[in-house]
């Protein structure tokens, strides 16, 4: 049988990953999700770490941050986390035509 992946394991490497992806320090997250400036560097390590887990509201104000879909941030597949990121920046119209095409397969 599979080993369960870790969900906390997941986030903090795509929350890393992400953050590095758009060129930002652990501060300029951490401000840009509305934490205060004098704790958001060590806020964020302590989320990319795992020491703390922030709460629901934090995680959406993280992933609008990023810019990303929060189910990006929980994903332990990798095709699947670069489908989600794709779907996002589709059209309304296009999203729905694409889900036809894969509900009817």
């Amino acid at each position: 049988m599979p080993r369960a992946t870790d969900v906390r394991l997941v986030f903090q490497r795509r929350l890393k990953e992400v953050r590095l992806a758009r060129q930002l320090s652990q501060k300029e997250l951490g401000i840009h999700a509305g934490l205060d400036p004098f704790v958001a560097s060590t806020r964020i390590n302590r989320y990319e770490l795992g020491v703390h887990q922030p709460d629901l509201a934090s995680i959406e104000r993280l992933a609008r941050a990023l810019r990303v879909p929060t189910a990006y941030l929980f994903t332990d597949d990798d095709r699947l986390a670069r489908l989600i990121l794709a779907f996002e920046r589709l059209l309304p119209v296009e999203k729905d035509r694409l889900l036809k095409s894969i509900e009817n397969a």
